[in-house]
């Protein structure tokens, strides 16, 4: 768990109007954490702000909550665990890096495999999912499924740093893509949860696995909300 903004936080401006913009390849994102009522910069970039909460709560607008998972693969008895705690963190929305129904010929089959509840489950949800492919994702999987799941990669934008979404089976923290100092980078695929600290700034976070966790990892899942990130378990419990 970190509670600096330092990883989060800028010396720049709010983005502007919320907006999303997507397409095959990539998705951006923008979002606001101040209303434009105070009439005041934001001295923490927007994220975490600080002049909101000498104002209140009813005159800022809270920093959106974002969940983020990853690797399903096809288990209906953890998507519906997921989607329990999702349900009890009240997260705006789940991000999900890949990995949805197929197991995976290297994997064990995890518990309840049901790919088609799992899609059911998810379809019902498919206003606040967002995705990105993992490698055992095709497009047989995206033409059963009612939300975009085929986009290699996606940004958010926090303050004056990015957040690169992405599986992992093709960028990881030892193949970086282009990212400038302090920028973050997120994925799966190891199925082990992780938050490096690389050169000049740059971030490597990973969720772990909601269904088949390794090296004696816990299911797990992020919070992202503000200025804080946790790494949670499926019950909830904090464990970094």
């Amino acid at each position: 768990e970190s509670r600096d903004s330092g990883p989060l936080s800028s010396e720049t401006g709010n983005p502007e109007t919320g907006r999303d913009r997507g397409k095959r390849g990539a998705v951006l994102l923008h979002f606001p954490a101040c209303s434009p009522k105070i009439g005041v910069p934001c001295k923490a970039g927007g994220l975490g702000c600080p002049s909101g909460e000498a104002r209140g709560n009813t005159e800022r607008r809270q920093a959106m909550k974002w969940m983020i998972a990853s690797d399903l693969h096809g288990s209906a008895y953890y998507c519906r665990a997921l989607l329990q705690a999702w349900d009890r963190e009240q997260a705006d929305r789940l991000i999900l890096l890949g990995d949805l129904l197929y197991h995976g010929p290297r994997n064990d089959l995890p518990r309840e495999y049901a790919p088609k509840e799992v899609l059911a489950m998810l379809n019902q949800r498919k206003e606040g999912l967002l995705c990105v492919r993992g490698n055992c994702d095709s497009e047989v999987d995206q033409m059963v499924l009612a939300f975009p799941i085929l986009a290699d990669y996606g940004v958010l934008a926090l303050g004056g740093r990015l957040l690169y979404l992405t599986h992992g089976h093709v960028f990881h923290q030892d193949h970086l893509p282009p990212l400038q100092a302090g920028d973050i980078l997120l994925h799966g695929h190891t199925h082990i949860p992780g938050w490096e600290t690389l050169e000049e700034g740059r971030q490597c976070w990973n969720p772990g696995s909601v269904a088949l966790p390794k090296a004696s990892s816990p299911h797990s899942y992020m919070i992202l909300e503000g200025a804080w990130v946790q790494w949670k378990d499926l019950s909830g419990g904090t464990y970094h």
